[in-house]
């Protein structure tokens, strides 16, 4: 079955998340995707080794590199250069996660692109976006997480916490797939292209606004409650005989199945339970009572209590849970793939999207370093020869 974005060519210049995530995500959806890296390979090759060898990559690069072909470039190189003019010659996207004085010293902005091809579309994210005093900072998934309260908000006063997921990096990649099918459709109706810029800092805000406005309209100045929700209660994490469990109860109808489970039916009459933001206000009297309706359950009788009474609720796995959990694997969230030098498959999620009539597709694990450099000049006509020259003058 052919992929929506089938014909389409797309230049990974990326690093990390945003943009290797991005080409990923538009690789599933059909694109030839053409990862191009340092000659020792990128700096986020080796990120979380798992065993790959030097030559592999680690957890990081595994997964954000599928369905790529991969090659090696010296892009600041007088021919490394003219090998990426040729690329961006034969391109409909590139993917370019650099900041905009990398973008300008590379040739890869927009201007530059567009003398080549000027139907081009270019995706870069940066960390704070443009327009601003620090538009010009390198910027982290750490840094949008910080600047947006949500690590203020999380933890305790005392002990801000980041989540260790990459919330902001992976929220961008997104996005950024996102604005590049948009300016892609867009081409088709006028046959021009444009930039797709996300950043991470605008991606962080965008997720967090509804905080930002409740601050700006009432001030009300939350600060952390470690995982108990600010806005309806019961919503915490419950330590049980064997484990942990998360539930939120949301809504009048969810709140009074919930005391009649738990035994407080007299609850649904006192002022302080009323609706959800004054159960959030005196969330700390119904976490207490939760937590002590948990410690008298497994993990597994409490879930099946809270299923019962209809009670949206689930088991906090540690990552290795995670690997064994039946639905995960039944679901096909996760599915094996082979690597060179493994010899156990590879855990990878697929498109985290279902498309029913035009899914997204594994074709390609992701490149050993260089892996189809010499395929891919010959593509765009350099001979034999040329390419052991290129070789010799650590071009590529």
């Amino acid at each position: 079955m052919p992929g929506v974005l089938e014909g389409i060519r797309v230049l990974d210049f990326g690093r990390y998340i945003a943009g290797p995530f991005c080409a990923a995500l538009l690789g599933d959806l059909g694109a030839e995707v053409i990862r191009i890296e340092r000659r020792e390979g990128g700096e986020d090759r080796g990120i979380i080794p798992v065993g790959t060898g030097p030559d592999g990559g680690g957890a990081l690069f595994l997964a954000m590199n599928r369905n790529k072909r991969g090659m090696t470039l010296d892009p600041g190189s007088p021919k490394g250069r003219e090998i990426v003019r040729k690329l961006v010659a034969t391109a409909d996207v590139v993917v370019a996660n650099l900041p905009p004085s990398v973008l300008r010293a590379l040739a890869l902005d927009l201007d530059s692109l567009r003398q080549i091809k000027p139907d081009i579309i270019l995706t870069t994210a940066t960390g704070f976006g443009a327009g601003g005093p620090l538009s010009h900072k390198h910027g982290f998934d750490g840094i949008g997480q910080a600047m947006s309260g949500a690590v203020y908000l999380s933890g305790t006063p005392e002990q801000p916490i980041m989540l260790k997921l990459s919330w902001v990096d992976f929220g961008t990649a997104c996005l950024s797939a996102f604005g590049t099918l948009a300016a892609l459709m867009e081409r088709g109706k006028t046959g021009g292209g444009q930039k797709v810029e996300g950043a991470l800092l605008r991606t962080a805000i965008a997720f967090g606004n509804a905080t930002l406005i409740e601050q700006a309209m009432t001030q009300v100045n939350r600060v952390a409650t470690v995982n108990r929700a600010f806005n309806t209660a019961p919503s915490d994490i419950y330590k049980c005989s064997d484990g942990w469990i998360i539930t939120t109860v949301i809504g009048p109808s969810m709140f009074r199945r919930w005391t009649r489970m738990i035994g407080e039916e007299q609850w649904l009459n006192d002022p302080r339970f009323r609706d959800d933001q004054s159960r959030a206000d005196h969330g700390a009297i119904i976490s207490e009572r939760m937590s002590r309706w948990c410690a008298e359950r497994s993990c597994a009788e409490a879930l099946a209590a809270l299923e019962e009474a209809q009670i949206v609720a689930g088991e906090v796995y540690s990552p290795q849970q995670a690997l064994d959990d039946e639905h995960i694997r039944a679901a096909g969230l996760l599915v094996g793939r082979e690597f060179p030098g493994l010899d156990e498959p590879l855990p990878l999620a697929p498109t985290p999207i279902d498309l029913s009539e035009t899914p997204g597709t594994y074709r390609r694990r992701a490149p050993l370093v260089g892996e189809h450099t010499d395929e891919i000049l010959r593509e765009i006509g350099y001979g034999d020869a040329e390419i052991a020259a290129l070789r010799a003058e650590e071009v590529v």
